[in-house]
């Protein structure tokens, strides 16, 4: 199982210390949605010169343009981007059409759909890499939130996924025992006293 970091800090600078502190443990560098409104484009390529060996993230969270918001970011230097599930297929073929123009993939992000399981398998069908089981900052906080229907969902897709939304060190070993190819951390490594052990911890417990 791989390992992804997801960063929502607002800055460039700020982006590049935190991965900087992350890489030698990790192999996803998640420029969070936040980040690239925030920054623009332009940290994607930051991040992907200072850090060519990783796989270099871009959480767009595409709705609509699909192949035209995938082809800005694959030129700045994205590996994958992210068109979330609720979008049309036409919005996701379009994206998958970028991703084979440049070599690159898309990620499907699940955020926010009632039946996962199921839009997983019609998206892994348009030309998806994998989808994201992912439950948002919002959602952790409503009450009745677990965070094991994420994998339940995950292993009912049937289809290559990863699962986002308050991994830790505690948590990180169901989400490889529920088969998910990658599993993303956000603030269980950024919101750390120290970047580079927190990631060293969680790569740890991945076996």
């Amino acid at each position: 199982m791989k390992l992804q970091f997801a960063m929502d800090t607002l800055s460039t600078e700020a982006a590049l210390e935190l991965a900087a502190a992350a890489a030698p443990h990790v192999d996803i560098l998640e420029l969070g949605t936040p980040l690239i409104k925030s920054a623009g484009l332009s940290v994607i390529t930051a991040i992907k010169q200072a850090h060519p060996d990783k796989v270099v993230f871009a959480d767009l969270k595409t709705m609509d343009a699909g192949e035209l918001e995938a082809d800005i970011a694959f030129t700045a230097g994205a590996d994958l981007v992210t068109v979330l599930g609720c979008a049309g297929d036409s919005t996701i073929a379009g994206a998958v059409k970028a991703a084979k123009k440049h070599g690159k993939g898309v990620v499907v992000d699940l955020i926010g759909v009632s039946d996962k399981a199921k839009r997983a398998k019609e998206v892994v069908a348009l030309g998806a890499e994998f989808v994201e089981m992912h439950a948002g900052l919002d959602e952790q906080a409503e009450e009745g939130f677990t965070f094991a229907t994420l994998l339940e969902d995950g292993k009912a897709s049937g289809v290559p996924f990863s699962v986002a939304g308050g991994i830790n060190s505690s948590t990180i070993a169901s989400v490889q025992e529920s088969g998910a190819q990658v599993a993303v951390a956000g603030g269980a490594i950024y919101g750390a006293p120290d970047v580079g052990a927190a990631a060293a911890e969680l790569r740890a417990a991945i076996v």
